[in-house]
């Protein structure tokens, strides 16, 4: 293993801001693994510090296949982490909403510009991702449609299902669209939590990176792929939205197998307790995402389906 400083940037008042990276194997630079974007991003740190130690082993027992290149970046945003600010602390600006970069540019976008510098002609790049809205998934990988997505390779990493779906104009910013854009095949993982660590959620993730690296001939893995993933597109996912803004409280879990009219969730008073609202299953289906925070506002969609 080598360490490397991706990127640097010099402070007159405290130590430098530095992004580090883990490589191991030398040779044609096959996959990048970026963790945390984001100050609040524990589970994905995590999982990247995980995958540091599986590959470390695994290259002192000559498991990895020679001539190739495997580059970790666990941590991209560590001062936010330290201040547990989920968004840049000066000015609340957010790193992958930055991409490709540039040099002369915020701090931020200097930031991202450095990163991809270095990253960019990796042939497959997996990043661990977070969602916008606070809350438990089913593990699954994600890919957009840009033109260049490649959804029979997002199967290997084994997960139960790959989510496609359209881009959107503020996606253009992100890594895994430029990243695609750049020619490098991109997957976003998602495990079960971001702001706490879920060891259970995080070995599952660690072992569908080594499947998928398995799988493409990197590393020697004989680690089970539980799941033949099923594709979903993402319009297709029903919504389910709180109808009045209070205490949540839900009465079904991810992964969960509901049927049509099963309560799913109730809304309360936060003062006095009484039931505001409930919201019951409009078919039979999954539980894919379930917000996790302890109030709601209105018409806020907290709980999204897969239909069956």
């Amino acid at each position: 293993m080598r360490t490397e400083v991706i990127y640097e940037s010099r402070s007159l008042y405290r130590d430098s801001f530095r992004i580090l990276g883990y490589t191991f194997g030398t040779g044609k630079k096959s996959v990048c693994i970026v963790g945390n974007m984001r100050g609040n991003e524990y589970q994905q740190l995590y999982i990247c510090s995980q995958l540091v130690q599986m590959l470390k082993k695994m290259e002192r027992d000559d498991l990895l296949t020679p001539g190739y290149e495997i580059l970790v970046i666990p941590s991209c945003n560590p001062h936010s982490m330290n201040i547990e600010k989920r968004f840049w602390p000066i000015d609340n600006t957010d790193i992958n909403r930055m991409f490709p970069g540039y040099a002369q540019g915020e701090t931020t976008q200097r930031i991202a510009g450095g990163i991809f510098e270095k990253i960019q002609h990796y042939e497959y790049g997996i990043q661990f991702a977070s969602y916008y809205m606070p809350g438990e998934f089913m593990p699954h990988v994600k890919l957009m449609k840009t033109g260049f997505e490649d959804v029979a390779m997002a199967k290997k990493f084994g997960m139960p299902y790959v989510v496609v779906r359209n881009s959107r104009p503020y996606d253009t910013t992100t890594l895994n669209y430029n990243w695609q854009i750049w020619e490098t095949k991109a997957f976003s993982l998602y495990t079960t939590s971001t702001e706490q660590i879920d060891r259970e959620s995080a070995g599952r993730g660690v072992r569908s990176v080594l499947s998928f690296l398995g799988a493409v001939g990197l590393v020697d893995y004989k680690g089970h792929n539980r799941y033949v993933s099923e594709v979903i597109d993402d319009k297709d996912m029903i919504s389910v939205r709180a109808p009045q803004a209070g205490l949540f409280e839900p009465m079904v879990s991810v992964e969960q197998e509901v049927q049509e009219g099963a309560l799913l969730a109730r809304i309360l008073d936060p003062a006095d307790g009484h039931q505001l609202g409930a919201m019951y299953a409009p078919a039979d289906g999954i539980i894919f995402f379930i917000h996790n925070r302890p109030l709601t506002y209105e018409h806020t969609a907290v709980i999204k389906m897969i239909p069956l």
